[in-house]
């Protein structure tokens, strides 16, 4: 629920009132960096300190008007990352970690030697060379910044690593000890601690990634003031193409050139800004470095300029060279995407609010009626007592198991919602525990925090404390969730946290949480810890053998081991989506018919709504419509096989499910700042139509060497062209690449565990070489037997010299499968075969009756009875 409204209050304003979240001028620690950067205080490197181990040094970097050294290291990490933290050597108090006479410069290697870290001592910087090529440089434009912890004025005078202003006015300008905002008052009983570092790319003008933002994928040129900002908030009705933060926050960048991906992840969750500023290459000139200076080569460069309220400067730098390489680098250092189970991937209906029972029947009955497929139905708050969570409305559900029972008989799931906010009620057990065990965030005079929510005053559980994680686990155990079952899956919402009543509507940051950490400094990834808690919550009660299922509305780098977020595909949380019909307003027929076509290509496919809205099942727009948004969804099935092979490529090889043209492009420029179209895997091309009445859309189908198939009509393109494809209301355009192969379900029923057995068929488009290559998991789809017992398929799909062969792609795995591959459509056959025979694995061979359309070029199979999981061959002569 996309809602920052308390519960009373019409919500009928669709648009954000950007008055209530701050701009960067209202930000006191962009203000003093912004200001006290402008002295040009450098910071210089003393070598002679330098202290190194196997893979990593140690040294000091000092201010000359603080004198107070800071403790820098530079670590070498397996498969080509390095990472940089500096730190005060000797703190008045500790500082939070997300995590984990000069010599004149100082010279790190990778294990493989072709990449090293060249430390320059005055004025300090760090310059990342691959093939004796500067790619990165840090600090070269002197916007190090690091305030050091201080005594509060009124025991000494204040001092900083900076020129600080030390006269009253000017303090309470910049806030250090104390910063307003509207009618709130934040008062920084540490006093400032904010950090900063600039990054210089050079070659680099594409950047992308650093959500959350309503903005273009690639990333914007900023100007003083207009910083993208990451800082978790619940904003309502948003507005596109702004770079204020909304829900999610991953501090992680990525840049892309010919020959070269690299990325920046600022490990760091307080509030967090970025700016980015491109320099074209007749402005700038790399600088000379020693030896290297002479190959090197004039080019344009981005400077990027990260800032935190608070914490440590400790930055991973991802040396690529690839996408692929950048991507395995970021989870290594994260963590992979969570296997999700099978019924993930299919569609989902959600509702601000079904309203009882006979509503979830009635609407479940309706897609039954309509013979539209559907996985998961949703509950929003108004299905609890109260709002308080683990509870149900005696009145609306009085027998929710009976309920259960109703979706389990259609091998359908539930959905309910779980916030971090509980009711202040002693007679609410949920409550009543946590206060008991001081579970709940504290105030910054000790007293529990207390703030506005969905059901009135609330306290908020302090997730980052792993007692109350393990105790909120356990509220899932079914002897404790009364009425819930074993299909009953979470939605963690409102996670940023939103307190309606608060500064930004959010928690105040002098809030204190386990450890005796105030909020500032983690405040982006309290959504992370709840989300991380109920993942944990749904393995035991299934006694760890059960997958689970939970989406959180608020993420931090790392959400992606616990299941789908709202965030970019890029930075590996892979189950990104928008609510297909928009969460806000009534959308027209043919824009949710377009709504729908996009969302069943997006790894995430659910339809939501606020409750101000009218009702938008997909059967109520009339009978042509109907139709259309069936077809949609029905192609969402039918590419399950697909879909689910793609999220074990994320799951075990961190490739992304949902990509930009430039990942499977990297040395084609047309692709880098494609917008409108995206790549599923390797082998679909997608296309959404986002103009009303549209009847062409231009295409652009990347590759020179490339050929492309409309996957409803089977005409064919070569690539490296942009293309005019006519569009009815009928579908989008959506093309096949030659050279893969895409496995696909030939029957439909009406939940995924409907279509366990049902047979497959293989989509085969050949390449201009006449040949392809394709992948196909399977597993049972809810358990963890592929990981513990190894109990899965993979298997490889190869078509050469007229031979399609089925062989074992992982011989680690055993799975027995009825499934049979009955369909195989063959696109670019340029002739019409004499004949086609199957070879199985025991030597027999059996004819097989096939269809060939010249017009086409497609060759269709028919009738087959191939074994998904044996070794086969399919010869075509």
């Amino acid at each position: 629920m996309e809602s920052a409204e308390k519960e009373e209050i019409s919500v009928e304003d669709e648009a954000v009132d950007k008055n209530i979240f701050k701009d960067c001028s209202k930000i006191a620690f962009y203000r003093r960096q912004k200001q006290l950067l402008s002295k040009k205080s450098t910071y210089r490197a003393l070598l002679d300190s330098v202290t190194t181990g196997e893979d990593s040094a140690r040294f000091q970097i000092i201010n000359e008007p603080a004198k107070v050294p800071l403790l820098a290291e530079v670590f070498g990490i397996e498969g080509d990352i390095f990472r940089l933290k500096i730190n005060e050597e000797i703190p008045l108090k500790p500082r939070l970690t997300s995590c984990p006479g000069d010599t004149g410069s100082l010279v790190l290697a990778s294990g493989k030697g072709d990449l090293k870290c060249h430390v320059t001592a005055n004025p300090f910087k760090v310059d990342l060379v691959s093939e004796e090529e500067v790619v990165m440089s840090i600090n070269s434009l002197g916007q190090l910044y690091f305030e050091q912890l201080q005594i509060p004025p009124k025991q000494s005078i204040v001092k900083s690593g900076r020129n600080e202003p030390s006269n009253t006015t000017n303090r309470k300008e910049l806030g250090l000890w104390e910063e307003k905002f509207e009618n709130f008052v934040d008062v920084k009983v540490n006093g400032p601690a904010s950090i900063g570092l600039d990054f210089s790319l050079h070659g680099f003008e594409h950047l992308y990634g650093i959500p959350q933002h309503a903005e273009s994928h690639q990333l914007k040129n900023t100007s003083d003031g207009d910083a993208y900002r990451l800082y978790n908030l619940d904003v309502y009705g948003y507005k596109i193409h702004d770079k204020m933060g909304i829900y999610g926050s991953v501090p992680y960048l990525l840049a892309h050139k010919l020959g070269r991906t690299l990325g920046i992840f600022w490990l760091n969750a307080s509030e967090t800004l970025v700016e980015i500023k491109t320099e074209p290459a007749v402005k700038y000139t790399l600088t000379q470095m020693g030896p290297v200076a002479a190959k090197q080569k004039v080019g344009s460069r981005t400077d990027v300029h990260w800032m935190s309220e608070s914490g440590i400067i400790d930055v991973f730098l991802l040396t690529g060279p690839t996408p692929s390489d950048v991507f395995k680098q970021y989870s290594y250092l994260t963590g992979t995407q969570a296997m999700p189970p099978l019924f993930a991937l299919g569609y989902h209906q959600c509702r601000w609010n079904y309203e009882d029972e006979q509503d979830v029947k009635a609407v479940d009955a309706g897609f039954d009626e309509h013979n539209i497929p559907y996985d998961v139905m949703w509950l929003d708050i108004e299905h609890t007592e109260g709002k308080r969570y683990f509870t149900w409305d005696k009145k609306r559900f009085p027998n929710p198991k009976r309920m259960q029972d109703l979706l389990r008989s259609k091998k359908r799931k539930l959905v309910v919602i779980s916030d971090p906010h509980i009711k202040v009620d002693p007679n609410y057990s949920v409550y009543a525990k946590a206060k008991e065990q001081g579970f709940f965030v504290r105030n910054h005079d000790g007293g529990d925090f207390e703030g506005v929510c969905w059901p009135g005053l609330s306290s908020y559980l302090d997730f980052t404390n792993p007692k109350v994680r393990e105790w909120y686990s356990s509220l899932f155990a079914f002897s404790v969730y009364q009425g819930s079952t074993d299909i009953l899956y979470v939605w963690n919402d409102m996670n940023e946290p939103s307190v309606f009543k608060g500064p930004e509507q959010t928690m105040q940051k002098n809030a204190i949480h386990h450890g005796n950490w105030e909020h500032r400094e983690l405040h982006n990834i309290y959504g992370f810890y709840q989300h991380m808690a109920t993942t944990e919550g749904l393995i035991q009660r299934s006694k760890g053998k059960e997958r689970p299922f939970v989406l959180t509305r608020s993420f931090f780098a790392g959400s992606q081991k616990y299941g789908k977020d709202c965030s970019l595909s890029l930075l590996t949380i892979y189950g990104i989506w928008s609510d297909v019909g928009g969460f806000i307003g009534d959308p027209e027929a043919e824009l949710l018919v377009r709504w729908y076509q996009a969302g069943a290509y997006q790894p995430f496919f659910r339809g939501h709504a606020t409750r101000n809205t009218k009702r938008r099942e997909p059967w109520l727009f009339g009978e042509e419509h109907t139709r259309l948004i069936r077809e949609a969804i029905r192609e969402r099935y039918t590419l399950l096989p697909y879909w689910y092979s793609l999220f074990y490529s994320a799951h075990v090889a961190s490739q992304p499910v949902m990509r930009p043209l430039w990942v499977e492009f990297p040395n084609e420029l047309e692709t880098f700042s494609v917008e409108d179209e995206y790549m599923l895997g390797s082998a679909l091309l997608v296309h959404p139509v986002t103009e009303p009445k549209a009847s062409v859309v231009d295409v652009f189908l990347p590759g020179s060497s490339e050929i492309w198939y409309d996957s409803k009509t089977f005409a064919h393109w070569k690539g490296a062209c942009t293309v005019k494809i006519p569009v009815t209301l009928d579908a989008i355009p959506v093309f096949q690449r030659g050279g893969s192969v895409v496995p696909i379900k030939t029957t439909i029923g009406r939940s995924t565990g409907f279509m366990t057995d049902s047979p497959y068929g293989l989509r085969v488009a050949l390449s201009t070489k006449g040949s392809a290559m394709g992948e196909f998991y399977l597993d049972d789809g809810h358990s963890f037997q592929y990981l513990h017992r190894k109990q899965f398929l993979h298997r490889k799909f190869s078509f050469s010299s007229g031979v399609l062969t089925n062989s074992c792609a992982d011989k680690t795995g055993h799975y027995s499968s009825k499934c049979v591959v009955e369909q195989i459509l063959v696109l670019g056959l340029k002739k019409q075969p004499s004949s086609v025979t199957a070879h199985l694995a025991d030597g027999t061979a059996q004819p097989v009756a096939f269809t060939y359309h010249a017009t086409t070029s497609t060759l269709n199979l028919e009738t087959l009875s191939l074994n998904v999981g044996a070794d086969w061959k399919v010869h075509i002569q």
